[in-house]
């Protein structure tokens, strides 16, 4: 709530003029002063709901104004009074957008929700009053029409004008009249949707609550996960009850453990019926009309497809590149998940019992058929990945890498109680960024892990701006009697974020635009999915898989047993998630708007594919958050795309040493400190020597011999 108003008294009360009110009410918003606090972080704690729509408004009439002074500048278009100057706007509403958005993801309530619903519309006005002001395209244009071919224009000045450009092309600039009305009403609406979207599958995840009163209800449930579920129980009010819901760290030992088949039949189908439950928050039209609009959009601009657009920005360039992609890996991994269907079959007619297996037995079998196999189980392997000893070993590898320190800063504002903020000091010794670690789930964030900034890293003639970077988890909060104790799927996943997280703290880049993760949506994986990688490393893991209560090292038997069993149950999990990247071009390369049933159309697309019944695509359309309320529409498969990668990647890291100095010195030069401002594949063969071998990932994943 904003600071009241202090009246002053002269000979009575005095009413303040709208001009002096106005200027009282912004003294008291934070984004209108300079933040006094270390390294400029936002002041959390200072910031409120009434703080944002005043400081919206103020941030795009400041931007609109300064697009304005470059539309009209009386002197000739060039490249600094343009193009320079365009990446330099907007900074106003860049500090109150960074802050509110990450909010709306990690920490929001309803007043935030109402101000994104009322937002949304407003930003997309302001962005398409930039991008189709006519003045400005015209001297944009002029700047790319004489410096394109010049060759003094080198480097990320190059790739700036290109973008910059293309953005401009691609955000309407060329249509005109009744076209660029509508490619306007389109985005306007796109906006609205996507937080509605967002809004329902976090109000589903919420509502769905496993309430157990009797012990024996619990039976198969190893103790970390039933005292899980009391503390849960205890936070929402129900003393001496289990609660279960679906957030991941809930939901995934449940299905893996749970003897109750009908209690993890209840979990799995809330889990895979969000948004489809014909209530308030049902996304199927949501997602059904996103889809149209945006075939809509795709076909004004002068594309087939949505994914034509999309892809036209991408390392793919084209639909069928994506295709032949997931037709290989699909044709590698459907035969292995089918093979692990029958086994796990034989494993259930075994035991005595007669039942098909469903996908709400896959993982409880398959959890079974890895003790049986390997003698592992996570029960086994969590005391040794406590989730301070694991991001103390996470940031190990990034000192023995690129020499960052890591220090906790208790004077620096953070988001969440919950969580922690660290200075990062390069290996010279200077700041290099703030991170901001978020590790536990809540009602008010929404599920998976991602990466975000609070700002960017950019720099100007007069200064070098460091970034602040968050990184955005939902692990299993410590109990009363232990600390927060991961699976090793979470310990990968928070190594995987921060392979992001590095990605933005190590940008050294001159312009915004460019800078950080701003890169084509199938190579911004990178970074992150080779990161996974030492995760996994014996080295690695001997230095933080210790165990919580003795601190013993991971004995080398298990880490034997895990390497032995890398591979179990990956025709699983590849064929689950190229199922939704096939769903998800499946929306995107419509090129006419018939479908009129999204569960109908979905099941058409599983069907051509050849999804076995005893596998659910990973993300069905209802809650396929990533391509609906996120930024990886037709752009799903860039996880595989830059696995790719990433495989062949980490072998120059094999072949050299896990923290050899030249590859890493290699790679942050080349791909983490790059940015956008070069063609990705261009910046991967100076980092590697050569173009990735396509095999690499198959036969890491063991679907392919070599």
């Amino acid at each position: 709530m904003m600071k009241k108003l202090i009246m002053i008294a002269l000979a009575g009360i005095l009413a303040y003029s709208c001009s002096e009110k106005k200027q009282e009410m912004n003294s008291a918003n934070p984004f209108f002063s300079e933040y006094n606090t270390p390294f400029e972080v936002p002041p959390f704690e200072e910031i409120r709901p009434a703080h944002f729509m005043p400081a919206f408004h103020e941030g795009m009439k400041a931007e609109a104004e300064e697009i304005n002074g470059i539309a009209n500048n009386p002197e000739a278009p060039g490249f600094e009074n343009t193009v320079v100057a365009l990446d330099r706007t907007g900074r106003l509403l860049s500090k109150v957008s960074d802050v509110f958005f990450n909010l709306t993801s990690a920490n929001t309530n309803d007043s935030i929700q109402a101000i994104a619903k009322e937002v949304a519309p407003l930003l997309a006005a302001h962005r398409d009053n930039i991008n189709l002001n006519e003045a400005l395209f015209a001297r944009v244009k002029t700047v790319y029409d004489e410096r394109k071919e010049d060759t003094a224009l080198r480097g990320e000045d190059r790739m700036l004008l290109e973008k910059t450009y293309h953005n401009f092309v691609r955000g309407g600039a060329d249509l005109s009249g009744e076209a660029k009305e509508r490619f306007r009403k389109i985005n306007r609406e796109l906006s609205v949707l996507t937080v509605q979207f967002g809004d329902n599958l976090l109000a589903e995840t919420n509502d769905f609550m496993l309430i157990i009163d009797d012990q024996k209800e619990l039976a198969g449930l190893p103790p970390f996960v039933a005292e899980m579920g009391a503390a849960d129980a205890r936070a929402a009010g129900l003393e001496g009850k289990w609660l279960f819901t679906l957030h991941k760290p809930s939901l995934i030992p449940f299905l893996q453990y749970s003897e109750k088949r009908e209690l993890r039949e209840k979990m799995f189908m809330g889990y895979i019926n969000r948004g489809n439950n014909g209530n308030a928050y049902d996304n199927k039209e949501i997602a059904l009309r996103m889809a149209l609009l945006r075939l809509e959009r795709a076909k004004l601009l002068g594309f087939e497809s949505h994914a034509a657009y999309v892809l036209d920005n991408n390392m793919a360039k084209e639909p069928v590149n994506v295709y032949a992609l997931m037709d290989k890996i699909w044709a590698a991994a459907l035969p292995v998940a089918k093979k692990e269907a029958a086994e796990l079959q034989e494993m259930i007619t075994a035991g005595g019992n007669n039942f098909r297996l469903e996908p709400w037995d896959w993982r409880y079998y398959a959890e079974k058929l890895r003790k049986q196999k390997y003698d592992l189980d996570d029960e086994l392997l969590k005391p040794y990945f406590a989730l301070e000893n694991v991001y103390n070993g996470m940031f190990d590898v990034a000192n023995k890498l690129y020499g960052l320190t890591f220090k906790v800063r208790t004077d620096v504002p953070k988001p969440h109680p919950d969580a922690i903020t660290y200075e990062v000091f390069d290996n010279d010794g200077t700041h290099q960024a703030i991170l901001i670690m978020d590790y536990f789930p809540r009602s008010s964030k929404e599920g998976g892990a991602w990466m975000s900034s609070y700002r960017k890293q950019y720099q100007t003639a007069n200064e070098y701006i460091t970034p602040v970077i968050t990184m955005v988890m939902n692990f299993s909060k410590p109990t009363a009697d232990k600390p927060s104790l991961l699976s090793f799927e979470e310990v990968t996943t928070m190594f995987h974020e921060f392979g992001h997280a590095l990605h933005g703290m190590l940008s050294d880049c001159r312009y915004k635009l460019l800078s950080g993760t701003s890169v084509s949506r199938d190579f911004v994986e990178l970074p992150s999915q080779i990161m996974e990688n030492w995760a996994a490393e014996p080295e690695v893991m001997q230095s933080y898989a210790r165990h919580y209560q003795t601190g013993e090292p991971i004995p080398q038997e298990l880490i034997e047993k895990m390497k032995q069993s890398k591979n179990f149950n990956q025709g699983f999990a590849v064929t689950e998630f190229t199922a939704a990247a096939y769903l998800d071009m499946a929306w995107h390369t419509l090129t006419e708007p018939g479908v009129k049933d999204v569960i109908a159309f979905e099941n058409i697309i599983m069907k051509e594919i050849g999804l076995i019944p005893e596998i659910v695509v990973r993300y069905r359309t209802p809650y396929f958050a990533h391509i609906f309320a996120g930024g990886y529409s037709a752009g799903y498969y860039s996880y595989q795309w830059a696995e790719l990668l990433d495989a062949d990647a980490f072998e120059a890291f094999r072949e050299n040493g896990l923290f050899d100095q030249k590859t890493a010195g290699l790679f942050r030069e080349n791909i983490l400190s790059k940015g956008g401002t070069e063609d990705p594949m261009k910046l991967y063969k100076r980092f590697r020597g050569k173009e990735p071998d396509p095999g690499a990932m198959l036969r890491r994943k063991g679907l392919i011999g070599g």
